[in-house]
């Protein structure tokens, strides 16, 4: 009798969960639009779709996390996971959105490692997020965070050799704005994975 007077206890475990699996479905759908002679509108449309799905669950983590009174860890890194798993999957609609507006031909082949390196980084990091139900196997979370910290340092020297390329054979000074601006901000994708990796580690920290 007594339940019918208190919420429902909200599973901050299953909703990470399911906003790292929804980050990892927008991963393969950036990866496929890159792949591609255009960005269609319903390419878009579908990275979008995926997009304020993860908006959603990260809304209800925040909300929810207003509401509880206790949470399985410390409310700012609750926070903080879930701020910066849904801006990884902005940043890719952002991408895919601009590549649109701006009417650019693909497939680029510094795109699809762009691609490719942020569809590692989310699956490593779905990894770690779904271990933290029981932190059994802190090291092999940590490691994980360690291969989401390499990605990055390859997303750098990625973006460093496609801006150089760039700058060496485009003529068309409209074109070198145009990619410029997005292979920086396809980039970011992989530092905002970073910065996740680095919020489980102090996680990890402060639950040791």
């Amino acid at each position: 009798m007594l339940s019918r007077f208190f919420p429902k206890e909200f599973n901050f475990f299953e909703f990470f969960d399911k906003q790292a699996v929804n980050l990892v479905d927008a991963a393969a759908c950036f990866r496929e639009i890159v792949a591609q002679s255009e960005v269609t509108e319903q390419s878009q449309t579908k990275m979008k779709e995926i997009e304020r799905n993860g908006d959603k669950m990260a809304y209800a983590i925040m909300d929810h996390l207003n509401k509880t009174f206790i949470t399985p860890f410390d409310r700012e890194d609750i926070h903080q996971l879930a701020k910066e798993m849904d801006e990884v999957n902005d940043i890719m609609n952002t991408v895919v959105a601009r590549m649109r507006l701006y009417k650019l031909k693909g497939p680029d082949k510094n795109m699809v490692q762009f691609a490719e390196l942020i569809t590692q980084a989310v699956n490593v990091i779905s990894g770690a997020v779904a271990g933290l139900r029981d932190m059994k196997n802190m090291n092999n979370i940590l490691k994980a965070c360690v291969e989401v910290g390499n990605l990055e340092s390859l997303g750098d020297r990625l973006r460093d050799s496609a801006l150089m390329e760039l700058f060496e054979n485009e003529k068309d000074p409209i074109q070198v704005i145009k990619w410029k601006e997005i292979y920086q901000i396809a980039e970011t994708s992989l530092d905002i994975c970073k910065h996740v990796a680095h919020n489980i580690e102090s996680i990890l920290v402060k639950q040791a």
